[in-house]
């Protein structure tokens, strides 16, 4: 705009004619040439040239407030779109407010909340089952026909007995409180990986190399796992552990040879022990019968000999009343039972040598051992 200082009036016009000299103001008070003193500034008339300044800037005058706010409605509006998300049917959604969680969990489906920079929120995966491989590094996701590139920093460990092992594991693994996962740690699964470490290398530390090369895999597996169980829970991090499988046990490759003459002497040992067993099976039942006939055998002449013992003492004690009553009769009935059991098995030859009518002729000479070997056929 130009300026209206023409006549050397400046920027409020012509100066007053007289010669007072007023100023922008106007004359001074009780000046001469008929000039007032200084007036005080108008203020409406102010404010609307400053309103006109304005509206000279804004395009199109007053109507150029409209598209200004249709374009920051938009912006609102595209701004409150992007608070829209989705909970996919494996992930569990965890929403926070500068930062701080809500307090509550969202389930699978679409939710709004107040988008960025005042709303935040994580979709952690909670039912897919993670897979943790220690000790090695297989070449796909599934290592289903491909090859695997081992790790000895975190395989070799020390066993019981003060020998070296090269053992590969893998850890199954899940999300069981999205939140605690979430918040509880910057890397939890950094920190499954060594809890997963630290657990197993305590278990083989507490056992021999032996049991971890033929039965006690399953013993180590087992106990890592719920030693794994019950250091996450201390930590809070939301996670549970579904299962540890051994995958490769074996000596270090520089000692294979030398573990692999131990398995041979110990497979022997076991073929040893197997045959000296089913030997122990066959003779010990039999001597144990053998035994058990000899006992019997042994109580029942025991029993015999008693019974036979108390049967004479009850006749010794019956003849000794009888003799006790008849002395007389009873010393006779002995000495016949006695003469009976004497003579009774004696071989006796009677000849008759009295001389008599009739005994001429009798040969002297008998057949002695012919008569006694009838006799004892006769018997």
């Amino acid at each position: 705009m130009a300026s209206n200082n023409q006549n050397g009036g400046g920027p409020w016009g012509q100066r007053p004619r007289g010669g007072g000299g007023g100023g922008p103001w106007g004359p001074r008070p009780g000046g001469g040439g008929g000039g007032g003193g200084p007036q005080p500034p108008n203020v409406e008339e102010m404010l609307r040239r400053g309103q006109e300044k304005m509206k000279g800037m804004l395009p199109g005058g007053v109507g150029g407030k409209i598209p200004i706010l249709i374009g920051l409605g938009v912006i609102i509006f595209l701004w409150l779109l992007t608070g829209f998300y989705r909970v996919d049917q494996a992930e569990e959604g965890v929403e926070m407010v500068f930062g701080k969680w809500t307090g509550t969990t969202t389930a699978p489906g679409l939710h709004w909340m107040v988008p960025w920079p005042i709303g935040e929120r994580e979709v952690p995966l909670v039912t897919r089952l993670r897979r943790l491989e220690m000790g090695f590094q297989s070449s796909n996701a599934n290592n289903r026909g491909g090859s695997s590139r081992d790790i000895r920093e975190e395989s070799l460990m020390l066993t019981s007995d003060q020998n070296i092992v090269d053992l590969d594991f893998v850890v199954l693994w899940k999300v069981k409180d999205a939140a605690q996962f979430v918040f509880a740690l910057r890397d939890p699964e950094l920190t499954v990986k060594a809890v997963a470490e630290s657990a197993v290398r305590e278990v083989v530390g507490q056992t021999a190399l032996e049991p971890l090369l033929t039965s006690g895999r399953s013993e180590v597996a087992l106990g890592t796992r719920t030693l794994m169980q019950e250091i996450l829970d201390e930590y809070a991090i939301g996670v549970v552990i579904e299962a540890v499988e051994l995958q490769d046990v074996k000596p270090p490759p520089d000692v294979a040879e030398a573990f692999e003459d131990v398995q041979r002497a110990q497979q022997d040992k076991e073929q040893r022990q197997n045959q000296a067993e089913a030997y122990r099976n066959q003779v010990v039942p039999v001597a144990r019968g053998d035994a058990s006939r000899m006992i019997e055998a042994a109580n029942a002449y025991k029993e015999a000999v008693i019974k036979e013992a108390e049967g004479e003492a009850e006749r010794f004690i019956a003849i000794y009343e009888t003799y006790r009553d008849a002395k007389e009769v009873t010393r006779r009935r002995l000495y016949l039972d006695t003469m009976q059991d004497i003579l009774g098995n004696a071989e006796v030859v009677i000849i008759d040598q009295s001389g008599e009518a009739g005994s001429q002729g009798v040969v002297p000479y008998l057949p002695l051992n012919e008569l006694r070997s009838s006799r004892s056929g006769g018997q």
